[in-house]
């Protein structure tokens, strides 16, 4: 037999187990003394056995009822804690989110919002991962991840997407270089210019190549993965790079110089996507609104970052 057994059934038990007097368990209880007869004899009937012996004057435990009072106070302890946990989910004092971002992003626009998400909410863990597009993807298709800041793809109809910001390119190179004097360039200037590139499979890889004609620069067969590296190789003097201002930061060295390419078509969109088909705990919307407010906050596009860094 399906025993239903309310939290409500289990309460006026122990007020009775604890009272033996109906009249005083029923006042504890905030219920008449007829509604609560019925409750311990719903509750009797649930169990299957009697729990109680009743005279004029006194009430008592059956063995059975003696059984039952460890069983009771157990599942009544349970019931509270769970529901004291699950408060403190709502209200954000403990719980998990995790977050997938370029890693442009993830190295100097996030930081800052995750630092206000942890000082809001210090019980909740905050898990990144900085990765390239396709595998920030891949992260929320899996359910690791239950936001992603990355760039525009083919592989986006299955996700909510919603603009995060628009980050266009800069020219970075030695202060020596030809084109180092410009205050901006146009595309058509960087011909001829030795160009190092990113991985193909970086974002910022595949916009550029949308954007630059074969033939326009002389691309130098250096290909890295990192943009420590790409600014080593700049610094070297074995060429030049196009890179989206949010990557600037890793380009602030002595010797170089970033001048921004004024070409509409040369501005990276960035977006927030989140699962479709999947709703947001409570702890991941609470840091999707955070996002979304810095990103209102700073009208769609990154701070602007001083074209020449200052001398060390």
């Amino acid at each position: 037999m399906h025993a239903n057994l309310s939290t409500r059934l289990l309460h006026a038990f122990l007020a009775l187990a604890d009272c033996r007097h109906f009249g005083h368990a029923a006042e504890r209880c905030h219920v008449s003394q007829s509604a609560f007869s019925a409750m311990i004899q719903k509750l009797e009937t649930a169990t299957g056995a009697r729990l109680f012996e009743r005279d004029t004057r006194n009430v008592s435990l059956t063995p059975e009822g003696e059984v039952f009072v460890e069983v009771a106070r157990q599942l009544v302890a349970d019931m509270e804690a769970a529901l004291a946990d699950m408060n403190d989910y709502v209200a954000r004092r403990k719980g998990r989110v995790a977050i997938a971002a370029l890693p442009s992003l993830a190295a100097g626009w996030l930081p800052p919002v995750l630092a206000a998400y942890r000082q809001r909410h210090p019980g909740v863990a905050v898990e990144l991962f900085d990765a390239i597009s396709d595998q920030c993807l891949d992260l929320l298709r899996q359910g690791k991840a239950d936001i992603a800041l990355t760039a525009p793809g083919p592989n986006l109809m299955e996700f909510k997407t919603q603009p995060l910001c628009a980050d266009p390119f800069y020219l970075v190179c030695r202060k020596d270089h030809a084109l180092a004097g410009k205050r901006r360039i146009k595309v058509a200037q960087l011909a001829g210019c030795e160009m190092i590139h990113l991985a193909r499979s970086t974002s910022v890889r595949q916009h550029l190549d949308a954007v630059l004609r074969p033939g326009t620069v002389i691309h130098t067969g250096l290909e890295v993965e990192h943009l420590a590296t790409l600014a080593a190789l700049i610094e070297s003097g074995l060429g030049v790079s196009v890179v989206p201002e949010l990557t600037l930061f890793q380009f602030r060295l002595p010797n170089l110089v970033s001048i921004p390419v004024d070409a509409p078509e040369l501005v990276r969109p960035l977006l927030i996507v989140t699962p479709k088909e999947r709703s947001l705990s409570i702890a991941a919307q609470g840091l999707l609104d955070l996002v979304q407010a810095k990103a209102r906050a700073e009208g769609g596009a990154p701070a602007r970052r001083s074209r020449r860094p200052p001398a060390s």
